[in-house]
């Protein structure tokens, strides 16, 4: 119930103390403030960090050629491993009950590209019709590689938009002719990738076309796969961290590599990564709750140091009310309410300066590893009830030795 005199008597307590009241109320409020303010950048961390996984297939397993460092089986060190369309079957054909995508490319990191006269230099690849799952790649316009086009090695193009806007400008380039290195190719698709202008850069062509019209055999680059769904988080971590030491060993059987050779083939397993960066994540956001933990329980323990004081001053008052019959109850009641109305009311200001902040300054932050820090409804829901048991903390000693005040003593206190 609304009690007018005990709210009068809060505001009078408080008045008296006001310089006191005031560094109390500044600790607390820089303690919430600091604490959302934490949180806030630590969801932008973590909104950075699936951003960037967003740019590619969930769980996606690149596999690359390297040098060899080890002699095995008479062949000497320094061998250059190469790929082959055979790497790709075997893998399929091993694994292929557990795979969801599967890709081979083969990449030319710079070719003449040619649309009348238009001329740039661009990375062209060779690629399979899940590369376009594989890269997180969106059709804006026409179709993406397909099966028929490699079975019967059509001469087809899908440019990326940049592409697109260097050689064609304003032009609707579905159905005109590029030459990529004195080779024509139909434009069939024009394609956006989350990841921006660097992959859109690129033009992607059937693979089986690249190696017949550029003269490299059954040679490819790269081997990316994704492995069918699994239900839990560790559940694909095992799946995937199996998969790339059996895959490594069959393609390092296969290419006469030392089963501990690991310069020889490379496997990038996105998944592990991602745990590492959550990891990371995660233990930043438990620093940022500690320190901005550390900070308001220093505010708390202002306000009970200001709470013993006023406890002090009044305690000639608080006699008399024991004296008039008040119970223990109502006595420490009634410094718990001052308490509690300090540090809710700093708490108050310091929550809506750093939501204020946040608002106003977060979209302003550009980065590819931060973005839109924000505090969530819950997180705001939580401080607000940390405030609450924050104030009935500071205020629980002082009123517990108020209520043990005996009145006799009290009236005699100068």
């Amino acid at each position: 119930m609304f009690n007018v005199e005990r709210w009068q008597e809060i505001f009078e307590a408080i008045a008296k103390n006001k310089l006191r009241t005031f560094l109390t109320g500044i600790s607390v409020a820089s303690g919430i403030f600091i604490l959302v303010i934490l949180l806030g950048a630590g969801k932008g961390l973590q909104n950075g960090i699936e951003k960037q996984f967003e740019r590619d297939a969930d769980g996606i397993i690149e596999i690359w050629t390297g040098t060899t460092t080890k002699e095995y089986k008479g062949l000497n060190p320094g061998r250059q491993i190469q790929f082959r369309n055979s790497d790709y079957d075997i893998s399929v054909q091993k694994f292929g009950d557990i795979l969801d995508k599967k890709v081979a490319t083969y990449n030319f990191w710079n070719g003449v590209i040619v649309y009348g006269k238009e001329t740039g230099n661009y990375q062209y690849r060779g690629v399979y019709p899940d590369h376009q799952a594989i890269e997180n790649a969106t059709i804006i316009n026409g179709r993406f590689i397909n099966n028929n086009d490699l079975v019967n090695s059509e001469k087809v193009a899908v440019i990326g938009q940049k592409v697109k806007l260097d050689l064609f400008k304003e032009k609707n380039p579905i159905g005109e002719q590029l030459v990529i290195n004195n080779i024509t190719f139909k434009v069939v698709g024009v394609f956006t990738d989350p990841a921006g202008e660097r992959e859109e850069s690129r033009v992607y062509l059937p693979i089986t076309t690249t190696q017949k019209a550029f003269g490299i055999g059954d040679k490819i680059s790269n081997l990316s796969f994704t492995l069918t769904k699994k239900a839990t988080y560790e559940e694909a971590l095992a799946q995937s961290t199996k998969f790339t030491q059996e895959l490594g060993q069959l393609l390092r059987s296969k290419n006469i590599i030392a089963p501990d050779d690991e310069s020889a083939i490379g496997i990038n397993n996105s998944i592990k990564n991602a745990k590492q960066f959550y990891d990371l994540n995660l233990y930043i956001r438990l620093f940022f709750w500690w320190v901005g933990i550390c900070t308001i329980i220093a505010g708390v323990v202002g306000v009970s140091n200001i709470m013993l004081i006023i406890v002090k001053e009044r305690t000639k008052e608080i006699g008399i009310r024991k004296a008039l019959g008040a119970s223990p109850v109502s006595i420490i009641g009634m410094i718990l309410h001052e308490s509690i109305f300090i540090t809710t009311i700093a708490g108050f200001v310091g929550l809506l300066s750093s939501l204020l902040l946040l608002e106003l300054v977060g979209p302003l932050v550009s980065s590819d590893y931060f973005l839109n820090p924000e505090v969530d409804f819950s997180i705001a829901l939580t401080t607000l009830i940390l405030l609450v048991v924050a104030g009935a903390l500071a205020g629980f000693f002082p009123a517990y030795r108020a209520a043990k005040i005996k009145p006799i003593v009290a009236l005699r206190d100068e």
